[in-house]
């Protein structure tokens, strides 16, 4: 009955009203394959108005809403809210304006080339619903036959937009297209910019377009207007820099201009010196006497906002000489910077597929002018519990403390290197110390520190390079319970060994998926870790003849690791939110020379809130191992030198804040050589048949400063099970399902 109600949305239209349904552009053209009619239409459409009621199957949700409410009384209140807020007015027929719209599709085919377009527009009425049809003869389209620029050779204006056109937008044999034109314009303008025209804008250009030159061509003549100023005209140099480090709104740039200091060829206005110069010589791209340049006007200001420190950052130009005939310009740049040193805390609860829940509190301190060069330095102490709170294998409770110091300078140390990037590239020195005490079993005490580089080519390419990272792990108060254990699984000594890593790392991501242009998305994430290569070829070490080599009495490792994430994001329909996400994981690890096997902290695992979702965190693999446990003693991690996953997520918006999500992951780790301990651990060619398979529904929360996610996942396939086990589908029962709460996207 209920929808019934909801299909009826016209009993309660005013009288004599009808609901409008929407419009339908029909395309009558034979010279037009049936995909241009259609590409045509929908463009058409586009600009058709009113736009109708949102509908799902038919069904008018949002108006039915609006209709039940009814009107409130108060202006605050659920009836209001599902009125205003959720549901929307009826649109009505006698709103549809057939000869606005007939215009509007008319001069829209014009501006795409087909001068000769024709439409009609006429409405369908039936019962108390109207749509509306509209009917185009778009014609011949106009190609363009040649284009035409200024032969005024002694104007230097004139002269400079000449050298651009082997890279116009307009070509010939190409399509009239006035949105072409329009992108032109603005490429002109660019490129005269980037040649010192300052003052030019895209409005004083003009293209004068030539119908009648027949066989449906146009010739176009690009020219500058006649009434262009003078002053657009000119070219213009850099003159005086002036910059503001510490300017606040309410400074008196008149009394500042007092405390004026020249470092090369700029000023730098600081009267309490917060800043040394040198930070805006690595950063002004600008400099006297250099013709000015729009890229590198734009690329300044983004390198001042990339350095962090300063929160807001405007700039002017103005001609140097008061009468305004001289072509220099004096640069002013006003730097408001972000509060010197601040303190922050963070509370955390958090749960996980592996049955811990626990909190965790942060405590970072920050300073952003450290040694007044601009430089982060950043202070950080944490503490947490997380608690095994399932009812097989509880009491393994983890406990955790640690901080790290870091420090970032926006520039590369210790060489002087200057770069034309829109980013300011870094040093980062890192140093950290994390204990953890699994009760029952063991402690690590783990010492953590990196010296390397962060630069970015563009918006989309990132770059990391650690020349030295140093690791170190050594483990206290190892119980007896867990010594008994390893007689079983001589794998689980790795945990608690001696451990020293040191090596570069390098990782590379490229993304796209910041533009808002880019329809699809792209992620790639590639990562290097290499550790002892250098050493153990000077050293010779040679694990497998019990040659091992150490540096202060600490063996250390010797590997090459490699990771590969890809990731594609398929856009469905019209709303960013709405996506078809595809994910793909490679991982593989190398022990050689000085190691027979990977470092425990550096082997990889699977399973858990963004992996396999429908298997508990770190209980997936290795192959189809499947480790017997106690119930009244704890799971093992269980970690692989290779892992392979695969995830596909379908991603939507329900309404407002909620979202939803239809995944399936599928995914295993590996052993790279085989063990006694582990059967059918190692990596053989019949991997694919050793995949742990899942697939689940998702109901995620955006609150724009985060995502709240949760995630229900039913096993599918489990190689470890006997065969006629391992495929869940027959068995997908509530009580199998897996559940799981995170903050943020999985991937």
């Amino acid at each position: 009955m209920s929808l019934l109600t909801a299909c009826n949305v016209t009993r309660r239209l005013p009288a004599g009203e009808k609901l409008y349904t929407g419009a339908t552009v029909k395309i009558e053209d034979k010279e037009l394959k049936k995909k241009g009619r259609k590409a045509i239409a929908t463009d058409l459409k586009s600009f058709i108005r009113p736009k109708p009621n949102k509908s799902i199957l038919g069904i008018y949700y949002k108006l039915w809403i609006y209709q039940v409410a009814g009107t409130p009384k108060k202006e605050k209140g659920i009836r209001n809210w599902l009125r205003n807020k959720v549901g929307e007015p009826p649109v009505l027929a006698s709103s549809v304006n057939l000869e606005r719209n007939v215009k509007l599709i008319t001069n829209r085919l014009e501006n795409k080339g087909y001068f000769q377009a024709q439409a009609t527009g006429d409405t369908i009425p039936k019962r108390k619903k109207v749509k509306a049809v509209y009917t185009a003869k778009p014609g011949p389209r106009y190609t363009i036959r040649k284009v035409i620029l200024p032969d005024d050779t002694t104007s230097i204006i004139e002269r400079t937009m000449t050298r651009t056109s082997r890279r116009t937008l307009l070509k010939p044999g190409e399509p009239y297209d006035l949105d072409v034109i329009i992108e032109e314009r603005i490429r002109v303008d660019n490129f005269l910019k980037r040649r010192g025209f300052y003052f030019f804008n895209p409005d004083y250009l003009i293209m004068r377009v030539d119908s009648t030159v027949g066989e449906n061509k146009v010739d176009i003549f690009v020219d500058i207007k006649n009434e262009t100023p003078a002053q657009a005209r000119k070219r213009y140099y850099i003159n005086n820099i002036f910059i503001y480090p510490d300017f606040q709104l309410q400074s008196d740039t008149t009394k500042m201009d007092t405390a004026l200091a020249r470092y090369k060829d700029f000023y730098v206005v600081d009267p309490e010196k917060k800043f040394k110069p040198q930070v805006f010589d690595r950063t002004m791209l600008f400099h006297k006497g250099e013709l000015y340049n729009t890229a590198d006007h734009n690329l300044t200001l983004n390198r001042l906002v990339n350095i962090g420190t300063f929160k807001f950052v405007k700039n002017r130009f103005q001609v140097a000489a008061p009468s305004g005939d001289s072509s220099k310009l004096d640069a002013f740049y006003y730097l408001t910077p972000q509060k010197g040193k601040s303190l922050r805390s963070e509370l955390t609860g958090k749960t996980n597929s592996a049955g811990f829940t626990g909190t965790e509190i942060q405590l970072s301190w920050r300073n952003r002018n450290t040694f007044r060069g601009a430089e982060l330095l950043t202070l950080k102490a944490h503490g947490g519990i997380d608690v095994q709170a399932s009812k097989q294998f509880k009491g393994y409770n983890i406990f955790q403390l640690g901080g790290e110091m870091s420090l970032v300078w926006p520039r590369i140390v210790p060489i002087y290197f200057r770069s034309s990037s829109a980013y300011v590239p870094r040093t980062q020195f890192l140093l950290g110390y994390d204990w953890q005490t699994r009760q029952k079993l063991y402690t690590l005490n783990t010492f953590h520190t990196a010296f390397g580089y962060l630069w970015k080519e563009s918006e989309g390419k990132e770059h990391e390079l650690n020349i030295a990272n140093v690791t170190y792990v050594n483990s206290s108060s190892v119980s007896q319970e867990y010594y008994d254990k390893i007689g079983q699984d001589s794998s689980l000594a790795r945990v608690i060994e001696e451990q020293l890593i040191i090596g570069p790392t390098y990782s590379y991501t490229f993304t796209n998926t910041t533009k808002r242009r880019v329809r699809n998305g792209v992620f790639y994430n590639g990562k290097l870790d290499l550790s002892g290569n250098l050493i153990g070829l000077i050293q010779g070490a040679k694990a497998q003849d019990g040659n091992y080599k150490s540096i202060f009495d600490v063996r250390y490792s010797q590997y090459v690791k490699t990771e590969q994430d890809a990731r594609y994001y398929l856009r469905l329909g019209s709303q960013r939110v709405n996506q078809w996400v595809n994910r793909l994981y490679i991982g593989y690890g190398m022990p050689y020379g000085n190691s027979r096997e990977m470092p425990f902290i550096k082997q990889f695992f699977s399973g858990g809130t963004n992996s396999l979702r429908g298997f508990r965190a770190r209980t997936v693999g290795p192959g189809r191992y499947a480790p017997i446990v106690d119930a009244n003693s704890f799971y093992p991690d269980q970690t692989g030198d290779i892992k392979f996953e695969f995830n596909s997520e379908v991603r939507f918006k329900i309404y407002s804040i909620f979202h939803g999500a239809l995944f399936i992951d599928a995914g295993n780790i590996w052993l790279k050589n085989s063990s006694d301990f582990k059967p059918e651990a190692k990596f053989t060619k019949s991997f694919l048949k050793q995949l742990y398979a899942d697939a689940g529904a998702g109901l995620r929360f955006d609150l724009n400063i985060l995502i709240l996610r949760t995630d229900f996942a039913f096993p599918l396939h489990n190689p470890s099970e006997k065969p006629e086990l391992r495929w869940k589908v027959p068995d997908l029962k509530l009580k199998n399902v897996v559940f799981n709460l995170a903050i943020g996207l999985p991937f």
